[in-house]
């Protein structure tokens, strides 16, 4: 074998060699990361889960908003990249407990029954006006000692917490928001966002309050990060006084 053949030889045997543990390295990568996000969304393959829908305020008893049905998209993503199966009930229908498949619950007391729920067991330091009369303080979440006061279409607000608890250990994902635009916000949030919040929280619970900002001119594009009113909201208002 001459030097020119010897040396394609080990050209196609390196560009092989390199190939190959670029895969490997690619695929091991990527498993690990599809670990984390099964497991931090408790959605491990083939798993069933639990999205949680609300009535559209206002509208008819069946209704969904448009950025609800949104939202329902931008999780059944997060859903389908797990491997996991999705179970759509209304907010009315799902008189069951928590703990044993993820749940996806989306929507504000005043249009979901089950969030209501999640708030009263699971983050009593959170106080949410439900008034239907138009006022200042009309949905407003209050928690921590301040009162986040809903400026319609400049500043929205919503609750995205993760939640444990119950048989079976696997969370609960609460979307509240004060409009169906701050719901669809909140999940665009933990789409994008949930690698970060895995890294912080780890299997622990968390609760946040996001800020959508001028919805009217951006949508649910523009959301920032208010505050992280976890230890808040977990304690009774009562003992926080």
């Amino acid at each position: 074998m001459d030097d020119d053949v010897r040396n394609i030889v080990l050209g196609v045997i390196a560009t092989a060699v390199s190939g190959g543990f670029g895969w490997f390295s690619r695929t091991y990568l990527w498993r690990r990361a599809l670990r984390r996000k099964q497991a931090f969304f408790g959605l491990p393959t083939g798993a069933d889960c639990l999205f949680v829908v609300n009535r559209q305020m206002g509208g008819k008893e069946s209704s969904l908003h448009r950025n609800d049905a949104f939202a329902l998209l931008e999780i059944s993503a997060l859903i389908k990249d797990c491997g996991a199966n999705v179970q759509v009930v209304t907010h009315d229908t799902a008189r069951q407990g928590f703990g044993d498949r993820a749940e996806f619950c989306v929507g504000g007391p005043t249009s979901n029954a089950r969030t209501t729920a999640h708030l009263a067991s699971m983050l009593p330091g959170i106080t949410v006006n439900t008034d239907s009369e138009q006022h200042e303080n009309r949905g407003a979440i209050q928690v921590g000692g301040e009162t986040y006061r809903w400026r319609n279409g400049l500043e929205e607000y919503v609750l995205l917490a993760r939640l444990t608890g119950g048989e079976g250990g696997r969370p609960v994902f609460l979307l509240s928001g004060q409009t169906a635009v701050s719901n669809q916000a909140a999940a665009r949030y933990l789409n994008r966002q949930h690698t970060q919040l895995a890294r912080k929280y780890g299997a622990d619970s968390f609760c946040l309050v996001l800020k959508v900002v001028n919805s009217d001119a951006y949508g649910p594009d523009v959301t920032e990060l208010v505050a992280d009113v976890t230890r808040a909201a977990r304690t009774p208002a009562a003992a926080a006084v």
